[in-house]
């Protein structure tokens, strides 16, 4: 957590410190929201927690943590290594990724360009997502995604926040490593936004196994073609796919007889075939296997379905 902690104005950081909150909270804590002149929320598996005085509470009031503009320009600085311009891409994307993976959610006062976003500044509100292994979260999934020791092309689907990129994350690392009864498949991963491989200058801060090469902070269709021209992928994994270009990119790759890892937003099969142009990816059956995940409390429940759309496993696992 100390990644996290150092994205903070110093009289912030030694309040969280003194009253040891990450110590307290680090293996449950989810999110962190930050709020222009709110208290501070510190969301876990567990429900939200606010900071008084030395104390976590449930219920805010006026003397709870809080932050200012300037404590949030500050942030903004940090978050950003002292150099915002730098970052102005990401952030007109709505977030930026920070050292270990960590995913910060952004908004604030919108600039337009031609009637697009051309710069948010000042970044008045954050939603800072807690990024960490889950080693074995995915081992009981892996082992139902292979046909006659063949891996089949997985789609992982759920609401934000409910864990796919934890989940692709281990199965990457899964995939690539392999086990005594499954070979272990060079990966390619496009890691755009940086949050999979959680890279600090392009090396890998997470485990994504042996044989698994990392294109970090690449967009997803060049690098998809990239990795096919140049590293020989048998499984190419990408998060949260959806353009028409994405499926153009994908489709090229698997005549190159790719397998795919990729996750989207979507609550349920009949969601994601709602979505624009997924009826093509549903008439190719470009997925042999789709994976929902949802959760209730900790516990996250994963359901796997066949190319036909038909059930074939079902199990959950703690947060």
């Amino acid at each position: 957590m100390e990644q996290i902690l150092r994205l903070f104005p110093v009289h912030i950081r030694n309040v969280l410190q003194q009253a040891q909150v990450f110590p307290r909270l680090a293996p449950k804590l989810e999110e962190i929201r930050v709020r222009v002149n709110q208290p501070i929320e510190l969301i876990t598996a567990d429900g939200a927690y606010f900071l008084k005085d030395d104390t976590l509470v449930k219920v805010p009031d006026r003397q709870c943590l809080s932050v200012l503009a300037e404590d949030l320009r500050q942030m903004s600085t940090l978050m950003s290594q002292y150099s915002l311009y730098a970052y102005e891409e990401e952030i007109r994307q709505g977030f930026l990724t920070v050292e270990g993976g960590h995913r910060i959610g952004v908004c604030g006062q919108v600039t337009q360009l031609n009637g697009k976003i051309g710069r948010i500044y000042p970044i008045l509100y954050l939603n800072i997502r807690i990024a960490r292994e889950r080693k074995g979260c995915g081992t009981s999934v892996y082992k139902q995604l292979w046909r006659e020791m063949v891996p089949e092309s997985t789609l992982l689907l759920s609401a934000p926040g409910t864990g796919k990129t934890t989940l692709l994350r281990d199965l990457i690392r899964l995939f690539s490593n392999g086990d005594e009864y499954h070979p272990g498949k060079r990966i390619g991963l496009v890691d755009e936004r940086s949050e999979i491989a959680g890279c600090l200058h392009g090396i890998p801060q997470n485990d994504l196994g042996i044989r698994t090469d990392v294109l970090d902070g690449c967009p997803k269709v060049e690098g998809m073609m990239l990795l096919v021209r140049s590293m020989a992928p048998e499984i190419l994994a990408v998060d949260e796919i959806g353009g028409a270009e994405d499926f153009a990119a994908m489709e090229y790759a698997m005549h190159c007889g790719c397998r795919f890892l990729a996750t989207v937003h979507a609550g349920s099969l009949e969601e994601l075939f709602q979505k624009p142009g997924w009826d093509k990816c549903r008439e190719k059956k470009m997925f042999g296997n789709y994976v929902i995940i949802s959760k209730d409390g900790r516990e996250r429940k994963y359901t796997v379905y066949d190319a036909s759309y038909i059930r074939s496993y079902m199990t959950s696992n703690g947060s």
